[in-house]
Parts: structure tokens; C-alpha cells; sequence
């Protein structure tokens, strides 16, 4: 069960691992809300309205996919669609073949790590190469992304320097500004040489057909310098309806993603190169990606589709604080992961369909998202869908909750229990008074004794 899953991963996870993930997560999570708070004096108006965008987006992508075509194709675009991660493949695979293209340089784009496209270009004899840093640290490592915006932040630098020189980047160097330095001058003459770029697209604006590429490194804008075609992977969920919506959503993407007021580098990008330009893509091509979506969009969890992969909700959770992205077995990790892996993975990875549960269901992911998503609600119907299939309601060894639901409707009962909580503060471990208790109490500090103030309260409150 992915409970148990994660909280073994978590258990083995080494001691550097786990503080860097944590403490990677808790201060981006405490800047964003500081950010965002100093900035708007209502931040919550502001991400009711981002949802109610997206969610009119989704509610009418029958009539606003057909109109962002027309307009990319006047821009110059060719736009091709994919119902699956296959078809996807295989057709970024048709437009470098139609090319003669044997070289790719590609910025950081999730829906190319959903598909699988390395490993599926890799089989045909096409060299990928990551250009964002934190991505191609996980490509030359062999590993996987670990966090939505900030692939590596399972990693501290003294493993990045040991990896950078094992593949012969320089002798071993631990010193941030080197090792970015070091990325650069091997990453500048892979721009040179590449024949396609490759790139994502974390909004399209239905209105103007132009695509809106935000990175803090400026990778995606190497890549389209240099390259002669630039092909474009976009989830058919991207989409906004005008250009002035973007306003609102850059400025919470930017906030919630990395505490900036507007990521580094905002591309938008609306065809090939024109006539006049010098530089730039001779040909451009939107691969718009099913893999899935279309189901999730017909179930009562579309509202996952809103997600503008900003990762604030990774780093507010307590589980994927101490159990990191990889504990959850997918691409999309942390609790929008636990909702949206298991709807597009569907029956062909049915080992992710437990992910619901791996959850405390406390809310901070809704009360951080920046459209807005109830999470929580998503995980608990997902979780109501495996029991009306027949799946197991918890996992093997967890304690019946029959006598705890028992205890919570008495209120007699509960002050008792209460009481005796206060007192078990005050006992050694080895004299409390149940097996469990006690080697529950072994592995657990206690927290000091707070309660009994809510019912004074109740008593003393005036009725209106």
C-alpha cells in the first residue's frame, strides 16, 4: 500500500537526502507565502479567480482547442495531436526524421518526462540532452526528477560535484558558481550543434495562438536561438482563453512556484521566425498530448487538470517533506501526483492507484494552490472509487479505527481519554499501560500537554 510504501522509502532515505528535501520544500513554501502575502491583500480572491479561468478552460476544451489550432496554424505553426504518449513519440520522432535532425537540445518540459521521450528518441539513435541544470544533472546521473520545479532538490552540491567530475566536467569542484560555470561551457557548443529544440509550454493563449515558456535559466531561449525547428510538447489542458489572463496567472505561477514576482525568463512565442528576423526556428511544430486526460476530464476529479505545475503543494506537505518525490513512483510527486498519476496512469500501472492514501488529508495543499484545487476532496473521492472496486480500505498491520470512532461520538468517554492523555506525559514509557501504547511511545516524543481550553470556551461563548 502506498502508506506503507512511503513511509518505509522514507525511513531509508539517508540523512542528507531527507534534509535536503525538507529543507529545500520548507523554505520555499515559507518565502512563496511571505511573497505573496506582502504583495496582495487578498491572495485568496486571487486564486478563486485563476481557478474559475482554468476551470472555464476545461469545461469548454471542445470549442477552445479547435480555435487555438486556427490561430497557431495563421501564426505559421504546424500542430499535430497525440490521443497517447506513443503517438506523442512518435511524432516528435516524424518531424526529425522528416528533417534528417539526429541531435535535440530540450528544456525542462514534464509532459516529455510522462512520456518517456529520452528513452523512446534514445532507441532510435537521436542524442537528448537536458538543458535545464537541474535536469541534466538527473540525466547524467541516471536518475529522476524528484520535485516538479526543482528536479534535484533531493541532491546537495558535493554530489553534484562528484558527478560532474566522474563524467569529466572538471576536477571536483563544490562551489555552486562553478559548477553552473562549468554546465555552461559544456552545455554552449551542444546549442551550436542541435538540429531541433524541443520545449514545452506552461500556458497557450487561445486569443493570440502564442505560447508562454517561463524558465529562471534561460535554457529554452538558447535552444531556439541556435536550432532551425523548434517542436513544442503541450498537455491539451494548457490552454487560457486571452493574452490579459496571463497577467494574472504568471504573477501567482511565478510567487508559488520559486518566490520570485516573475520568473526570470517569460517567452512568448507565437510561430517560426519571421521573414525579417535573423535568428530563430525555421519551422515550428505544437504537439498537443492527450495520455489520458480526456478521461480524467470525463471523472469527477477534473479539477486536477487546473494545475499549472507550480509545485507549491510539494512543498508544504508533511509526507513528501520526509519521504521526497521518489517515494511516490511517478513522474508528478507530492499530493497534485497522488491525484493526477493514478488518473492518467489508469490500468496500465494499476501500483499507483493506492497513491490516494498517502496522504494526512490535512489541506495545506489546497490552502497554497494557486487555482485553487481542492486536493483533499480529489484524494477522498479516488479513495471512495477503490473501495466501490473493492479495494483494500487500509493497508495490513493498521490498527482498527471501530474503537477510535467509538471513543470520538462519547463525550464522556472522550474527556477521560483526554485526561488520561495529560497523564501519560507524565509516565516512563516502559510503565504506560498497553503493549502498543508503549511501543508506540518508543519511537514517538510526545508533545507537551495543551489541551482542555476548547470546552471552557464553548461555555463561556455568548449565543448570537
Amino acid at each position: 500500500m502506498a502508506a506503507q510504501f512511503i513511509d518505509q522509502f522514507a525511513k531509508n532515505l539517508a540523512p542528507d537526502t531527507r534534509a535536503a528535501v525538507y529543507d529545500g520544500s520548507k523554505q520555499g513554501h515559507e518565502k512563496r507565502t511571505k511573497l505573496l502575502f506582502d504583495t496582495y491583500a487578498d491572495p485568496d480572491r486571487l486564486r478563486r479567480l485563476a481557478g474559475e479561468i482554468k476551470q472555464h478552460v476545461l469545461e469548454n476544451l471542445d470549442t477552445y482547442l479547435p480555435a487555438v489550432e486556427a490561430k497557431l496554424l495563421a501564426n505559421g505553426a504546424q500542430v499535430h495531436w497525440a490521443a497517447t504518449g506513443e503517438e506523442a513519440c512518435a511524432a516528435v520522432l516524424r518531424i526529425m526524421q522528416a528533417r534528417g535532425a539526429k541531435k535535440m537540445v530540450k528544456a525542462k518540459t514534464m509532459v516529455s518526462e510522462e512520456i518517456e521521450l529520452e528513452h523512446y528518441l534514445d532507441k532510435q539513435g537521436i542524442e537528448t540532452l537536458e538543458t535545464d541544470l537541474g535536469e541534466f544533472i538527473v540525466q547524467i546521473d541516471h536518475d529522476h526528477p524528484s520535485h516538479i520545479v526543482k528536479p534535484i532538490i533531493h541532491k546537495n552540491r558535493r554530489e553534484i560535484a562528484k558527478s560532474f567530475e566522474r563524467e569529466g566536467l572538471g576536477a571536483y569542484n563544490d562551489d555552486p558558481e562553478t559548477i553552473t560555470r562549468r554546465a555552461r561551457q559544456f552545455l554552449r557548443h551542444k546549442y551550436l550543434a542541435a538540429d531541433v529544440a524541443l520545449t514545452g509550454a506552461n500556458f497557450v493563449s487561445v486569443e493570440s495562438g502564442r505560447l508562454v515558456i517561463v524558465t529562471n535559466e534561460g535554457n529554452s531561449r538558447f535552444c531556439l536561438a541556435a536550432t532551425r525547428c523548434h517542436i513544442a510538447l503541450v498537455g491539451i489542458e494548457k490552454l487560457v482563453p486571452q493574452d490579459r489572463d496571463l497577467g494574472l496567472l504568471l504573477n501567482l505561477l511565478a510567487r508559488s512556484a520559486t518566490a520570485q514576482q516573475l520568473t526570470v525568463y517569460t517567452e512568448f512565442v507565437s510561430g517560426p521566425k519571421a521573414a525579417g528576423q535573423p535568428d530563430g526556428p525555421e519551422e515550428m511544430h505544437v504537439v498537443f498530448v492527450d495520455n489520458g486526460r480526456t478521461d480524467v476530464l470525463a471523472s469527477d476529479c477534473r479539477d486536477i487538470l487546473r494545475c499549472i505545475r507550480c509545485g507549491a503543494c510539494l512543498n508544504v506537505c508533511p509526507v513528501y517533506r520526509q519521504a521526497s518525490g521518489h517515494a511516490y513512483r511517478s513522474v508528478y510527486p507530492g499530493p497534485v501526483g497522488a491525484v493526477l498519476s493514478p488518473l492518467l496512469a489508469g490500468e496500465k500501472f494499476p501500483e499507483l492507484a493506492d497513491l490516494p492514501k498517502a496522504s494526512s488529508l490535512c489541506g495545506a495543499c489546497h490552502e497554497v494552490c494557486p487555482v485553487n484545487i481542492p486536493i483533499p476532496d480529489l484524494l477522498l473521492r479516488l479513495r471512495a472509487k477503490g473501495k466501490a472496486e473493492g479495494a483494500p480500505l487500509a493497508a495490513a498491520g493498521t490498527p482498527p479505527m471501530g474503537a477510535w470512532a467509538w471513543l470520538a461520538s462519547q463525550p464522556t468517554a472522550w474527556k477521560a481519554a483526554l485526561f488520561g492523555g495529560k497523564m501519560i506525559n507524565y509516565l516512563p514509557t516502559k510503565l504506560l499501560p498497553i503493549p502498543a501504547l508503549r511501543a508506540w511511545e518508543s519511537k514517538r516524543s510526545l508533545p507537551e500537554w495543551r489541551g482542555g481550553e476548547f470546552r471552557k470556551w464553548l461555555r463561556n461563548r455568548q449565543r448570537p
